[in-house]
């Protein structure tokens, strides 16, 4: 998606540790139309895979999810990162470590939320090593659904979790591949 890549490189920050900072645009302050058009994007590649559900993890990936819902017509279902009071205790659980904060959280879906017979596109801001996919992949076949695509906005080509993904067998597909940030110079995959 030649627009993301553009606002990357205008708006976006490398900083150390392999960190691309976009919360500019994408997942501190969300710029709207920019998003209307990420969520028109993923419409246009997964729309005819007839999807029930969009699952996404908080916090980042809900605001994607929620824009991207409105072009599919379907709910929009958030992994929690955090046990609050208010949950039921009828959930499924995955362990996800999570590369920008380096430590792992038990993510936590409703059962009664996502049911067997589900065709649900997973979405998510960034995929590094694939963890927080993997996790909501795991959530999703507990319920016995059907993953039917992985839906991401940036992927850090470099760090080898959509690569191995890919390999699996799952239909994933990223909006702008980061393939270096080399000496602070970003260079996206063709």
């Amino acid at each position: 998606m030649e627009l993301l890549k553009e606002k990357i490189l205008k708006d976006g920050m490398v900083r150390e540790g392999n960190i691309l900072k976009v919360d500019n645009f994408l997942n501190h302050q969300i710029d709207i139309e920019f998003m209307n058009e990420i969520g028109k994007e993923l419409y246009r590649i997964f729309g005819d895979k007839n999807i029930t559900k969009i699952l996404t993890i908080e916090a980042s990936g809900i605001a994607i999810a929620a824009i991207a819902a409105q072009y599919f017509k379907v709910p929009v279902l958030f992994a929690k990162k955090a046990k609050s009071k208010n949950l039921d205790s009828d959930l499924y659980t995955s362990v996800v470590k999570s590369y920008t904060y380096g430590r792992e959280y038990t993510i936590t879906v409703a059962k009664k939320f996502l049911g067997s017979d589900e065709r649900v596109l997973i979405i998510d801001d960034f995929l590094a090593n694939g963890a927080a996919l993997r996790g909501l992949i795991d959530v999703t076949k507990q319920s016995g659904s059907t993953v039917e695509g992985l839906g991401i906005v940036i992927e850090k080509g470099f760090q080898g979790g959509g690569d191995r993904l890919r390999a699996e067998g799952y239909n994933l597909h990223s909006l702008a591949i980061v393939d270096s940030m080399d000496n602070c110079e970003i260079v996206f995959r063709d």
